[in-house]
């Protein structure tokens, strides 16, 4: 086989799917704008090692098919996979220790992950100048557990020449390095304990599948011993959105659209986009990058049939050939369509004695209070005169909570006054209430829209100090047509805040189960991702829209019903 440039292909892999030369969904698209931004970097504590990056590869490639009608054939990796392989590998830090120990890959059932995982156990176990590099593959049960290591234990016993080159020697259910101290075994949780395992290679196939955090945890502690290793997470959807799989693909999908910073971490989802019919083979090309490879259309077309015809085999295909996660709350918010909404431009000065509806959710005392307010006047789109809402928020949390919060980036926004602190364990109240009565007298303050929770002492008081209060409860009936605008009106560049990192945060914290009637409610996946900004926000929409703020101006003014 003549030998392949594997940085060209992932280089070029990523030149077409930004160019729309290869379906990609934005998960995807991304993860290569990511690689490749991360090359364009100068001065930083990373660089990329183009033969490091190739070693995996070449490495992969000696090996062996062992199963279906390829069987006994070299593996020819597919660009998709190169472009993994060498962004993972390529990636080091001054002292040559790699950059990413955790890698998540979620794809539809055919696309060859099994095999893929096979080689990187075998590599890493083998070709990674790693003394004592402990591997393993990882499931619930043992069966699930030995269907990598029995492939990885398959392509070593056909290969002589990998075996005399490393020392390695294929046991029953073990293979073993003695000259590196260096091993590959299956683990269960159902097997003995994990405890105590010392881990250079961590391989966790069918995340989705773990009903418990149990093997995760374990694995996660275990790699914590060593100095550069990783753990290959690489799973289809699921049912489970309360497991650890789709915790880590959340915190992924943050991760691609840089919500949130890991360096550490590398991600990537092959799936379809929101409004993509999932009937259609344009959205299986997409979902599937090993389409008519590993994936034959003809086989899965059929199945396709069979999910349209029978509703209830509907979501089974969805989650096995399109990666779509049913029966599960789904992001609310495109996070790159939220940014494009935001205008620096634009400060709150500019809306001195303005129309303004507040929106408070008054947390529990120990927790992030949330106001915002909400502002709209017309501007020119081109030859239309449309409204736009800008949103500027404050947040109150106590000193301890701060101090205490697995949230790291607390004490950075405290330390850009984007967070007001209150000493102690609680909330001052006091002091947020007599920041509103202040902050209101600067507008023309039509309403103050709150949660009743925690809240009807301050709600009395500002209302004895001449503010309008509003009651809403958070309720489906409630939230549902304002969460329903709000997303409208972000997408049509119609809402604008000022860039505010916290809002930011916490609008991609918010996730949305709709219901039988479509009706839509805001829910977070854990308690430490808030989402109290965004909740105050469709209440102020809610009070806008029960006071009819119209797109419509009548004689130079908005159109506000204020007989509510």
């Amino acid at each position: 086989m003549q030998k392949r440039d594997y940085i060209a292909i992932a280089n070029g892999y990523i030149n077409d799917v930004l160019a729309k030369k290869i379906p990609a969904c934005r998960y995807v698209i991304e993860a290569c704008k990511r690689q490749k931004n991360d090359l364009k970097r100068k001065r930083w504590q990373y660089h990329f090692d183009v033969n490091l990056a190739s070693r995996p590869c070449r490495f992969s490639e000696m090996l062996c098919h062992v199963k279906a009608e390829k069987a006994g054939q070299k593996i020819v990796l597919e660009p998709w996979q190169i472009f993994i392989l060498t962004t993972v590998f390529g990636w080091v830090d001054d002292n040559n220790l790699r950059r990413y120990q955790r890698a998540y890959i979620e794809v539809p059932r055919g696309n060859g992950k099994s095999t893929l995982l096979s080689c990187i156990g075998l590599f890493m176990m083998c070709a990674d100048n790693e003394m004592g590099a402990d591997c393993y593959s990882f499931a619930t049960t043992r069966d699930q557990a030995k269907i990598v290591f029995n492939d990885a234990q398959a392509m070593a016993r056909k290969n002589p020449d990998l075996r005399a080159a490393y020392g390695l020697n294929v046991l029953a259910h073990s293979m073993v390095i003695p000259g590196t101290n260096s091993k590959f075994e299956a683990k269960s949780a159902d097997g003995k304990t994990l405890d105590g395992l010392n881990t250079h290679c961590a391989i966790i196939d069918e995340l989705h599948a773990h009903k418990t955090r149990e093997v995760y945890d374990v694995v996660e502690t275990s790699i914590g011993k060593r100095t550069q290793p990783i753990m290959w997470m690489i799973t289809t959807a699921g049912f489970l959105i309360n497991g650890i799989c789709y915790e880590i693909r959340r915190y992924v999908e943050k991760l691609l659209n840089t919500s949130v910073v890991d360096d550490t971490h590398f991600g990537i989802i092959y799936t379809i986009d929101e409004g993509d019919d999932w009937r259609e083979e344009s959205s299986l090309q997409k979902a599937n990058p090993n389409w008519n490879i590993s994936v034959m259309p003809k086989t899965v077309l059929s199945t396709l049939r069979k999910a349209m015809e029978d509703p209830s085999s509907e979501n089974n295909f969805k989650t096995k050939h399109l990666d779509i996660w049913c029966n599960a709350d789904t992001a609310f918010l495109q996070m790159n369509k939220w940014r494009k909404a935001i205008r620096t431009d634009v400060t709150l000065d500019d809306f001195e004695g303005c129309h303004c509806i507040y929106g408070l959710d008054l947390a529990a005392k120990t927790d992030i209070t949330a106001l915002v307010r909400l502002f709209w006047r017309e501007e020119n789109d081109g030859k239309v005169g449309k409204v736009h809402f800008y949103v500027f928020p404050e947040f109150w949390l106590p000193e301890d909570r701060i101090n205490s919060s697995t949230n790291s980036q607390y004490q950075g926004w405290v330390k850009q006054d984007l967070i007001h602190v209150s000493d102690g364990s609680i909330n001052d109240l006091e002091l947020i209430q007599d920041y509103i009565k202040e902050d209101a007298q600067h507008y023309d303050t039509l309403a103050i829209a709150f949660d009743p929770w925690q809240a009807y002492q301050l709600a009395s008081n500002l209302a004895n100090e001449g503010l309008t209060m509003v009651e809403i409860k958070p309720t489906v009936q409630n939230f549902s047509e304002a969460m329903k605008e709000m997303q409208a009106l972000i997408y049509q560049k119609l809402l604008h805040t000022d860039g505010n990192p916290v809002l930011e945060w916490m609008a991609s914290n918010v996730v949305a189960h709709l219901d039988a009637k479509d009706n839509i409610y805001p829910r977070k996946e854990n308690p430490e991702n808030k989402i109290d900004g965004i909740v105050a926000l469709i209440m102020a929409l809610r009070q806008a829209i029960f006071m009819q703020v119209s797109t419509d101006y009548l004689e130079g003014s908005l159109n506000i019903d204020l007989a509510y």
